[in-house]
C-alpha cells in the first residue's frame, strides 16, 4: 500500500480507501467485518462512512453501517491506526431517509448528527467529518442545467462552517471535508474559513470515474492551487465499468439488479462508452475494474480512491489495481474514447 499526506492536514491516508455504504443492506455485519479485516490487512487505513448509510437509505436501516464499523472497532481495537471519516446528511428532496426530524445543516442538527455517529461508531472523535451534500439545491448527484432560484437558504455556508468549527474546538472532529460540491461551494468554504478564522476544509469527496470526469472541469484547478484534494467515489460507476451489466445482464445480488432506483449509468450512450472501455481492457489483457481504478489513482488531484465491494473477491480485485500502471498507449486510447463519450454520466 502507498500513503499520501493530505495538504493542510496531518492526515496520511492510504491511496485506496474503503467505502462502506453496502454495510447493513447488501452486506451483513459478518460480511462487513470480513471486508474491514481484509482491507486493513492490505494496508488500507481510510474507512469512509456516513450517518445516512446504508444505501439505498431507509428508516429501518439508517445508521447500521456506522454501528457495524463501531462493533468492529470495539472487537479489534486499534482505533488510532484508522483514519475514520463520516458525513452529515444535507436536506432531503423527495427520498426521506428518516435521519433527523429536521435535516438541515445548522448548529443543532450538526451536533445531533455528529453525536449520534460517534455513539454508533464507539469513538469520541472523527478524523474527517464531511458535509454529505449542500444545503442549497444545486448541480450534484448527476444533475446538470443549473437552475436559477429565489430560494432563501434556511442555513448559509457560513452558519454550517461555524457549527462544524464548534465541534472541532470541542475535540470531536480533527478535520473537515465537503462532498458532492461544486467549484463555487468549495471556494466559498475556503474563503469563509480564511475571512472568519474558521477551520479549513481539507478534502472534497465527489464522484470521479472514466464515465464522469466532471471534476476536471472546475474542481481540479481548485485542487491544484488551493490544495483541496479529492476522495474519489463511484470510481467503478456502481460496478458498471466491470462490464457485468453489459447487454442487459442482471447478475444475481448485484446493486443495479436489486435496486431499480440506480439508473445513473444506464443511458444508451453510457452503455456504449462502458462497452468500449471494457473492450479496451480486454484487448490489453487487463481487468476492466482494475484499469478503471488505475486511471483514477493516477490523477494528480486524487488523494485516495474509495473502493466499494459486496464480496471479498471483488475487494481483492480492486485492491490488486494498486499493482497496475497504465502505459502511454492505454492512456491515449482511454482519451480517444473520452473524446467521443465526454462525461456520459455526470
Amino acid at each position: 500500500m502507498h500513503y499520501h499526506r493530505i495538504p493542510h492536514s496531518s492526515l496520511e491516508v492510504s491511496v485506496l480507501g474503503l467505502g462502506t455504504m453496502t454495510f447493513g443492506e447488501q452486506n451483513t455485519q459478518a460480511d462487513a467485518h470480513a471486508q474491514l479485516d481484509h482491507a486493513v490487512a492490505a494496508g488500507v487505513n481510510l474507512i469512509d462512512t456516513a450517518e445516512m448509510y446504508p444505501v439505498p437509505p431507509r428508516p429501518e436501516t439508517q445508521g447500521l453501517t456506522e454501528t457495524y464499523i463501531g462493533n468492529w472497532l470495539k472487537q479489534r481495537g486499534g482505533r488510532e491506526k484508522i483514519i475514520l471519516a463520516s458525513k452529515v446528511a444535507g436536506p432531503t428532496r423527495g427520498n426521506d431517509a428518516g435521519i433527523r426530524p429536521q435535516q438541515i445543516l445548522d448548529r443543532k442538527n450538526i451536533r445531533m448528527a455528529l453525536d449520534a455517529s460517534l455513539q454508533r461508531l464507539g469513538t469520541d472523535y472523527l478524523d474527517l467529518y464531511q458535509v454529505h451534500w449542500p444545503q442549497r439545491a444545486t448541480n450534484c448527484f448527476g444533475k446538470l442545467n443549473y437552475q436559477y432560484t429565489d430560494e432563501k437558504l434556511a442555513v448559509t455556508i457560513l452558519e454550517t462552517l461555524e457549527a462544524l468549527a464548534e465541534q472541532v474546538r470541542a475535540g470531536k472532529i480533527r478535520y473537515l471535508g465537503i462532498s458532492n460540491e461544486t467549484p463555487w461551494g468549495a471556494m466559498r468554504y475556503l474563503q469563509l474559513a480564511e475571512k472568519h478564522d474558521l477551520p479549513r476544509i481539507v478534502t472534497v469527496q465527489n464522484p470521479y470515474s472514466l464515465l464522469n470526469r466532471s471534476f476536471e472541469v472546475g474542481m481540479a484547478e481548485i485542487s491544484q492551487f488551493e490544495g483541496l484534494e479529492l476522495l474519489a467515489y463511484s470510481s467503478l460507476a456502481f460496478g458498471t465499468l466491470t462490464g457485468k451489466y453489459l447487454n442487459g445482464a442482471k447478475p444475481a445480488g448485484a446493486r443495479n439488479t436489486l435496486f431499480s432506483r440506480f439508473t445513473r449509468y444506464s443511458a444508451p450512450h453510457t452503455q456504449q462508452a462502458i462497452a468500449e472501455y471494457v473492450a479496451l481492457a480486454q484487448r490489453y489483457g487487463i481487468d476492466p475494474a482494475q484499469m478503471a481504478l488505475a486511471f483514477v489513482r493516477r490523477q494528480p488531484f486524487v488523494a485516495s480512491t474509495l473502493l466499494g465491494a459486496t464480496s471479498l473477491e471483488q475487494l481483492q480485485t480492486n485492491l490488486d489495481s494498486l499493482e497496475l500502471t497504465l502505459n502511454d498507449e492505454i492512456i491515449a486510447e482511454l482519451e480517444y474514447i473520452h473524446q467521443r463519450f465526454t462525461i456520459p454520466a455526470p
